[in-house]
């Protein structure tokens, strides 16, 4: 079926949307149809070995990594259209994002154990649908429960995306390249931060927040449609894994007992924390603290995460002269440092604006430096079941940042002092996790997955 047809069917069956909005569809369609005309399909169940396939396995695994990124940064300028249409304070939309941060660290582990039984691709169209719906289900919100609550059950879709393309980067490519993959996924990531808030602003004050969702929603649809057509299964569906409740925790067990993976995990979880604290409390910071306009909060928000996308990318040049153990212990020698002069400044009133800014790129370039690098070391000591030792690792990197960012919109805080403090605290927590745990890690240890598709490197 023509590529096109199949998405105008899709649109319409749903009922989500309406006929009346569909003409914003159709804006995508020649992207779906130049996918159509894709000189380099990667059919499902085929062996990949060419640098051409390689490539396009890079772009779409990014692509599944920005749905949730989109879903948190695009909605962030709307934040003071929402609580006027809600009737509440921006401090408690914040709480939204809390609810989604929280539906991604519970999906994690729904979907580790569905990815080692059923393969990777069933339970990611599966979670696409579901994050369709519910983007579309938040037009309805009239109150911040509700919404809280569509964002939850947005998330626990949208994470399915995420689960399914780390576990394919161990599938897809050599374990001691799984730094420098990720690396070039947040390059592909970087789409978000860098137009979410720009898009989502535009959006939010020429046709309304409700359609910064509909955005959402088609941008999943374009997703599920290129996984349809191109996505190749990197992990064969196996029977001997058990869906029951005992096996599954005795599972996650086995991973967290793993020191490297624990320590790693860890020490990484609260380190990335510092991102997703500053994701939540940005609104609070530039639009009450500092008064910038919802254009001006895009433009910071998109200049702030250079910092964080091009530490990516220097990390694939550092891993050339340096280990991912020294570039992750590097990173936080330099995050926890700046995170405790800003406090101390923030305290003591010596910081305005521009000093603010220069902190974050820090602090932000700092984290660039230590997701990937802990990431590929938390996953290396695994083969049979990276599915479940990557939803682990997502629920520990969710689970801590959901928790520290929520203290925002449970304290209703309009200042920024509490952001400050909470960026600090996390960043050496995660210090000291890494400095114990890293001396019970004898030497590390690197896996290669059995019967795993390596593509060529």
């Amino acid at each position: 079926m023509n590529i096109v047809v199949h998405v105008e069917q899709f649109i319409f069956q749903t009922g989500g949307v309406g006929k009346d909005h569909s003409t914003f569809f159709l804006l995508f369609l020649p992207l779906l149809a130049a996918a159509d005309a894709c000189p380099f399909p990667l059919p499902p169940m085929t062996l990949l070995h060419s640098a051409q396939s390689r490539f396009w396995m890079i772009l779409i695994l990014g692509s599944l990594s920005t749905i949730s990124p989109f879903a948190i940064d695009m909605y962030l300028p709307a934040f003071p259209g929402i609580a006027a249409a809600l009737h509440t304070s921006t401090a408690k939309i914040s709480l939204s994002i809390s609810g989604y941060f929280v539906g991604l660290a519970a999906g994690q582990l729904v979907y580790g154990p569905l990815l080692d039984r059923f393969g990777r691709r069933l339970p990611l169209y599966a979670g696409l649908v579901l994050f369709i719906s519910a983007s579309v289900l938040c037009l309805r919100a009239h109150t911040i429960e509700w919404l809280v609550a569509m964002r939850f059950i947005q998330a626990v879709g949208g994470c399915a995306a995420q689960v399914a393309a780390m576990a394919m980067v161990r599938d897809f490519f050599p374990v001691r390249d799984t730094a420098k993959i990720i690396s070039l996924l947040i390059l592909i990531l970087s789409v978000s931060p860098l137009l979410a808030p720009t898009v989502g602003g535009f959006v939010s004050v020429h046709w309304g927040w409700q359609w910064v969702f509909l955005i959402l929603a088609s941008v999943a649809a374009l997703n599920l449609l290129a996984c349809l057509r191109f996505l190749p299964e990197g992990h064969n569906p196996d029977a001997s894994v058990s869906l029951k409740p005992l096996p599954i925790f005795q599972n996650y067990g086995a991973v967290l007992k793993e020191p490297q993976f624990l320590t790693y995990a860890l020490s990484g979880a609260f380190a990335f924390s510092g991102l997703l604290v500053y994701v939540a409390g940005s609104p609070i910071l530039f639009l009450e603290v500092f008064h910038v306009d919802a254009r001006t909060f895009g433009l910071i928000f998109a200049g702030l995460s250079v910092g964080f996308i091009g530490s990516n990318q220097v990390n694939v040049f550092l891993l050339r002269r340096f280990s991912s153990s020294q570039v992750f212990c590097g990173a936080l020698l330099v995050e926890c440092p700046a995170s405790l002069l800003f406090l101390i400044g923030t305290y003591y009133g010596w910081f305005g604006l521009p000093a603010t800014l220069v902190l974050l790129f820090i602090a932000l370039s700092s984290l660039g430096l230590a997701f990937p690098n802990a990431a590929a070391l938390a996953l290396a000591p695994f083969d049979h079941n990276i599915g479940s030792a990557s939803a682990m690792l997502g629920f520990l990197q969710i689970g801590v940042s959901s928790l520290a960012s929520a203290s925002l919109g449970i304290f209703d805080s309009h200042r920024i002092l509490p952001v400050v403090a909470i960026l600090a605290a996390t960043a050496w927590i995660g210090l000291a996790i890494f400095l114990i745990g890293k001396r019970r890690i004898p030497e590390l240890v690197f896996v290669e997955e059995k019967g795993a598709t390596p593509l060529a490197h």
